[in-house]
């Protein structure tokens, strides 16, 4: 065994004790309130990825769980039986199992986050407000120090790098905020833009069916970079990708992908026959991604809107379900 010089036993130390008070801390927290009953820690983790994650073939849950493909069989074999998941070919590659989690699914895993907010809001109730942002720093750099390949003099991030989550307080006034500012430093959008986003955002925030409609935040190093959202259109049947962005410093790690795969997926799961989408022809990349995912053009039309002249665009992917 190699002995480490007396220099780096301090860290080795200081680590060894954070990770005791830390299980201690966090076993206290999900046994003592009970917080994946009925379900086990990892079978919480299984609807945890299945509800957030943008690709939710099995091969992929079990290399982000690190899980035996045994074990993970036989446990969402047990969710389909519990009616929680619905298991089919992929429809990438048929030699892969797409798991989609049903409306009951959805609702066990919102159960099991509204819990775990529940907990943390809790414990953090008792830590005093400015100590709260030094925790959140303290804890984020703990994941870039250690994380794979974060940290690391010329690391850069990958795909997998990326959450999808909910929107959690602020993140709604985060997306329009955002959409606001990126369109007008790189198309010259004026503000007409950032109310017409207000107002579906505001709308969305108002009045909407979590079981048929959506937004995710997609998150790099604890910060927000990309949304998407998923909501009803007037046509029966038929769901409305809007709002997609990726802030300009994290394209190109696939972010604009997982986010777009995330609404398709759950538009197909929540029974839409069809997902359309409105876009201008100046957002090339953007119709890159809907080209890549199965959209096809199906109308445009030269308009003056934002306090320019543009070019929409009308695209629609058939998903081939149940009508909503």
């Amino acid at each position: 065994m190699t002995k480490l010089p007396t220099a780096s036993r301090a860290p080795v130390h200081e680590m060894r004790a954070f990770n005791r008070f830390y299980t201690n801390l966090i076993g206290a927290l999900d046994y003592s309130r009970h917080l994946y009953v009925p379900y086990t820690l990892t079978e919480s983790r299984v609807l945890y990825e299945l509800a957030h994650a943008a690709r939710t073939d099995a091969a992929d849950l079990r290399a982000e769980l690190s899980l035996d493909a045994g074990y993970l069989s036989r446990l969402l074999a047990k969710f389909e039986r519990d009616g929680l998941v619905e298991r089919a070919p992929s429809a990438t590659d048929p030699r892969r199992q797409r798991i989609t989690l049903t409306a009951r699914g959805r609702d066990a895993a919102e159960l099991l986050e509204e819990r775990s907010r529940e907990t943390v809001g809790s414990l953090l109730s008792e830590v005093p407000a400015p100590d709260r942002a030094r925790l959140a720093a303290a804890m984020r750099t703990v994941r870039e120090i250690l994380g794979t390949g974060r940290g690391r003099p010329g690391s850069r991030h990958k795909r997998e790098d990326a959450l999808l989550r909910d929107p959690g307080p602020g993140d709604l006034g985060w997306i329009v905020q955002r959409n606001a500012a990126v369109y007008a430093a790189e198309f010259g959008w004026n503000t007409d833009y950032e109310g017409l986003v207000a107002r579906i955002v505001a709308d969305f925030a108002q009045d909407h069916d979590p079981h048929l409609e959506r937004v995710w935040i997609a998150e790099l190093d604890g910060r927000p970079v990309g949304c998407v959202m998923c909501v009803r259109d007037e046509a029966p049947g038929t769901a409305r990708l809007r709002l997609l962005l990726v802030e300009p410093d994290a394209r190109g790690l696939g972010i604009g992908d997982q986010l777009v795969d995330a609404c398709v997926q759950f538009a197909r799961g929540a029974g839409y026959r069809d997902l359309a989408l409105w876009t201008n022809d100046v957002l090339e990349s953007a119709r890159g991604i809907y080209l890549r995912h199965g959209f096809a053009l199906v109308a445009e039309k030269p308009h003056r809107s934002f306090g320019v002249d543009l070019v929409g665009q009308d695209w629609l992917l058939p998903l081939h379900g149940r009508p909503a």
